[in-house]
């Protein structure tokens, strides 16, 4: 089988790259004149030169494939003129999605975000299922996001799209070379340029568990459905502290909840691989699983019965064990 992949230049698109070629699978590539190729350095992949916005390059790009991994976006926190980013996230999506159909491609996954998904009313849990709508979407990023997945289920609803959705939290790990925005949180704060911050609760997940949770789609989801990927739930505090610790910097401050809850919602539950018992997320392989699901400033965190997390083995290293590994890739990047 040969599978194309977007956004594989890349941090999340790097990483699920090299989990196809794990798999034994060739990797064609979609890769712009000008994209910086670094975090394809080593892998056997077949570079394809093309474009979200030239649809008769994606055409020629999906010629053979068997599987598309759509994981290219603009993701930014910061966006001051949005248009870009819609025709990128929203239009680019919707583009691939009919070059694939057109070129029979038999599976798709498509990468989304918890950024998209709802949150009940009185805060109980939530999950793939939770409605949200437009209008709960604040900023450009998330509402690009939400009518991108929107896009795609409505191509599997009317014309038998062939796809899968997945939803990943904040991942980390190596080969963040952009950096992503939670990267460039880890950068600043240990250059000592975040005096303070606001506390919160995020799901940070290990990229290449993403990878494989993207690979666990592809073999095993079910069309037209999504699947959260997540890891570890940390507090705002804990991960600078541990960034401060590092660099020999006094903690920062915490300063009060100035911020709109509209603005920082997100949601998580788990997934657990059976083969490994790796906590991924839970119903892409309908394993049964507590939710309980809290936004962002009241900490997202998600809880599974207690026999399911004692059993689990975490196979790659705890955000904690990859802040070291991130300030090295990191560092000179901001220092430039």
């Amino acid at each position: 089988m040969t599978a194309l992949v977007t956004g594989a230049t890349g941090f999340v698109g790097a990483a699920v790259a090299r989990r196809v070629l794990a798999a034994g699978e060739a990797v064609r590539v979609l890769v712009r004149e000008t994209s910086d190729r670094g975090n394809l350095a080593g892998l056997d992949v077949e570079i394809a030169i093309g474009d979200l916005a030239a649809p008769e390059t994606l055409r020629a790009a999906l010629g053979g494939c068997a599987a598309l991994f759509h994981v290219a976006a603009d993701y930014r926190i910061w966006c001051p003129d949005p248009a870009p980013m819609m025709a990128a996230n929203v239009e680019g999506t919707r583009a691939i999605m009919r070059a694939a159909a057109e070129a029979g491609v038999a599976r798709i996954v498509y990468t989304s975000s918890v950024a998209v998904l709802g949150l009940h009313a009185d805060r109980s849990a939530a999950d793939e299922d939770t409605a949200s709508s437009l209008g709960d979407m604040i900023g450009p990023y998330k509402r690009s996001k939400f009518l991108a997945e929107q896009v795609v289920d409505d191509m599997v609803r009317d014309d038998g799209l062939p796809a899968v959705i997945v939803n990943p939290s904040m991942p980390v790990g190596p080969r963040d070379i952009k950096p992503t925005p939670t990267g460039r949180m880890i950068v600043e704060a240990a250059a000592g340029r975040m005096p303070a911050y606001v506390e919160t609760g995020l799901n940070v997940v290990h990229v290449d568990d993403v990878a494989k949770g993207h690979w666990l789609a592809y073999e095993r989801g079910e069309v037209g459905r999504r699947y959260i990927l997540g890891g570890d739930n940390m507090s705002l505090q804990a991960i600078l502290g541990e960034v401060a610790a590092l660099v020999g910097r006094r903690p920062m401050t915490r300063v009060g909840r100035a911020v709109e809850r509209s603005e920082t919602q997100g949601f998580m539950k788990v997934l657990v691989d059976v083969e490994t018992q790796q906590i991924l997320g839970a119903s892409l392989l309908g394993i049964g699983c507590d939710e309980i699901v809290h936004s962002l400033l009241d900490m997202m965190y998600a809880k599974a019965p207690y026999t399911v997390i004692q059993r689990a083995m975490h196979i790659h290293p705890t955000v904690t064990e990859l802040i070291p590994t991130m300030l090295g890739e990191l560092e000179p990047l901001d220092a430039a």
